[in-house]
């Protein structure tokens, strides 16, 4: 089996078989099975790397330095490259509990078009950890045998003749294999043309007539070939229980856009059903208007009127929602001097459907704690609407990322984002912006460039409406019938499509390649969820707080001057000539600026018809971001891009709803 005599020298055509793979993943140990007693020492011309080779049988085996991969980086990359080129044969020696660091070299020495087998050691601590790695399958994907072995335990390294026996070309990528033809004309050979548009400085010295920019080819083969090894160990590593084998299913079907996609069709469904209607709706209808505005707004605003002169407006609806009555109680010395009357306006609100506002006739007071009171709007807005929204999104986020999906669908939606100029993880904002664009915009810093943040900034802001907006349009065009239903969701999704492709064309700059792990889906910690939430809405509440405080001044201010009626009346033309609008939804659209619903909700109590409705709800979706939005997404930006942003929200809104109006109506 072994030549016991080391003066016997094979001939030249005896065949190279080479063993690589990472640092410490047992290449000595097969190679002493191979060697036997007796191996040679050198080093490596021109090096202090020592070389350690023997003969096996026909075969002269070679044990390289550990290396992460084929390339010229240092001495030991230098030497094992030069042996892996002058190889006939490579056994890739893979660590089975690091499959995902392991298989990057795995792949390049098959894109390399070296006859390559696999060897899967230190199965006996996969078994220990439980784990299930399913060697046939990754056999398939990789187009080479593969072996488990246990170096350490002698289990196993009896299949080494049959590796190298049976070790053949795999799979060739076909991303690899456009690029390789690049080259092919000047460089014949597979290997060097690969390690050539790799960027090995070696070879491309050996080829100075061939001139491409090969920094880009190199970052795009390097990130394709990660991500093709995420691929494959989602699809062949498993946890050895029954959940592990139902998780590991169902990572592989998230991956695969023909069921990927139903998979997340259902989860945004669930999403939606806890965030968008139990928390959006439900729970935050109770906290911002039966304990915000109802117990803690509406006693800190009877505390200010008794100090100062107020008139409450009320406005009455009938069993339709129609404005039906529209009564002043004043109260020139406040509401104390003038009991019987608080008390009947008490008994009208308690007995009515009804809407009131406290109106107070103290400037300071007025600001403070009038319709958009710098406390009282602040705090109901911030404790009461967006606090259990934030929760709820944090939670759901944090769900999602333990659980192992969300960078599955990152990578299944690449390709679709890509197109337009992001990558897949710009789902994440995306998907966020459904729920709340402040907090949204916020997440477009996970994205890898300023290019990408700007158009997923600009998405958000032009296009996606938050769950409070979304709810009140939902109400709205339910009551509309089908025909608005359609007319508005194709719309919104032509618009989408067109001003994603255009930012794609005008924004400057480069858009970064995908680049993410992804872990064993399995059930997520709840205490980790947690405490990924608590410390995720902490951090957005002290981000957002000032920003909310300094908006609702500056709404506060522009009522107490006068300047919002001076914008309305400036909107009316637009709205009645230009929009086909009743003139009172310029009211609307300016509400719209302080919170997004409020826009929309400003047209509950109008009569439009089917087209006037899907004209006013496609023009406050495109309408621009709530105050909130506006200043995050300048922190974010910076002033001179969000402002361009802002103003081009109000263009674009107006042009596309009047296009939309003249032609529906």
């Amino acid at each position: 089996m072994h030549s016991h005599n080391p003066s016997l020298k094979p001939k030249l055509e005896f065949k190279k078989v080479v063993l690589a793979g990472n640092p410490n993943v047992g290449k000595s140990l097969i190679f002493n099975r191979l060697s036997g007693l007796y191996a040679e020492v050198s080093n490596f011309p021109g090096t202090t790397v020592s070389i350690i080779s023997a003969w096996y049988k026909n075969y002269n085996v070679f044990d390289t330095p550990g290396i992460y991969g084929v390339s010229s980086f240092n001495d030991e990359e230098r030497v094992a490259k030069e042996i892996i080129l002058q190889g006939d044969i490579i056994l890739s020696i893979v660590n089975a509990l690091n499959l995902e660091r392991d298989l990057f070299l795995t792949l390049q020495l098959i894109e390399m078009g070296k006859k390559v087998s696999v060897i899967l050691n230190m199965m006996d601590e996969v078994k220990k950890h439980n784990l299930i790695i399913d060697s046939k399958k990754l056999s398939d994907l990789l187009g080479v045998p593969v072996f488990e072995v246990s170096a350490l335990k002698g289990e196993g390294l009896d299949k080494i003749d049959e590796a190298i026996q049976k070790a053949r070309i795999g799979n060739q990528d076909k991303l690899v294999n456009e690029k390789l033809k690049l080259v092919k004309e000047f460089i014949p050979d597979q290997a060097e043309a690969l390690l050539f548009l790799e960027g090995d400085r070696e070879i491309i010295k050996k080829y100075p007539q061939v001139n491409l920019p090969i920094e880009d080819i190199r970052e795009e083969i390097y990130i394709h070939r990660r991500n093709r090894v995420k691929e494959i160990v989602d699809q062949v590593e498993s946890k050895d229980t029954l959940s592990g084998l139902f998780f590991s299913k169902l990572g592989r079907l998230a991956l695969n856009p023909l069921t990927g996609i139903p998979i997340l069709l259902l989860i945004l469904t669930l999403v939606y059903f806890f965030v968008g209607d139990l928390v959006a709706q439900r729970f935050v209808d109770f906290s911002e208007n039966t304990i915000g505005k109802g117990l803690i707004e509406y006693n800190v605003k009877k505390l200010v009127a008794k100090f100062t002169s107020t008139d409450i407006e009320v406005k009455i609806f009938d069993d339709v929602d129609k404005l039906n009555e529209v009564r002043l109680y004043s109260f020139p010395n406040g509401i104390d001097n003038d009991p019987e009357r608080f008390k009947e306006f008490e008994e009208v609100v308690s007995n009515n459907d009804v809407e009131f506002n406290f109106i107070f006739n103290n400037i300071i007071a007025q600001f403070f704690f009038g319709e958009f009171g710098v406390i009282t709007m602040t705090a109901t807005y911030l404790f009461f609407l967006l606090l259990p929204l934030v929760t709820s999104f944090y939670l759901t986020l944090a769900f999602l990322e333990d659980s192992g999906y969300l960078p599955r669908l990152a990578a299944m939606a690449d390709r679709l984002f890509t197109r337009v100029g992001l990558n897949g993880k710009a789902i994440i904002p995306i998907i966020l912006g459904f729920g709340c664009v402040t907090m949204a915009t916020i997440t477009t810093r996970m994205l890898g460039t300023e290019r990408e943040k700007t158009i997923a900034t600009a998405i958000l802001q032009f296009v996606i409406p938050c769950s409070a907006q979304l709810a009140v349009i939902t109400i709205l065009l339910s009551a509309a019938g089908p025909k608005a239903i359609f007319l508005y969701v194709v719309i919104i999704l032509i618009v989408l499509l067109l001003t994603s492709t255009v930012l794609d064309k005008v924004v400057p700059g480069q858009s970064s390649p995908l680049i993410l792990d992804l872990p064993l889906m399995s059930l997520p910690d709840p205490k980790n969820i947690l405490r990924k939430t608590y410390y995720r809405t902490l951090g957005f509440m002290k981000e957002a707080t000032p920003l909310f405080f300094l908006g609702t001044a500056i709404i506060g201010l522009l009522q107490i001057t006068g300047v919002i009626n001076l914008w309305i009346n400036f909107l009316e033309p637009l709205t009645t000539k230009w929009l086909q609008l009743p003139k009172e939804s310029a009211m609307a659209f300016i509400m719209g600026m302080v919170r997004r619903d409020f826009g929309a909700a400003g047209l509950f109590h109008m009569n439009l018809n089917v087209y006037q409705t899907v004209v006013a709800l496609v023009t406050i979706t495109l309408f621009v971001p709530c105050i909130a939005s506006f200043l995050v997404m300048i922190k974010e930006r910076g002033l001179k891009q969000g402002l361009i942003i802002w103003l081009g929200t109000w263009f674009f809104a107006f042009t596309i709803g009047g296009i939309v109006s003249q032609i529906l109506m």
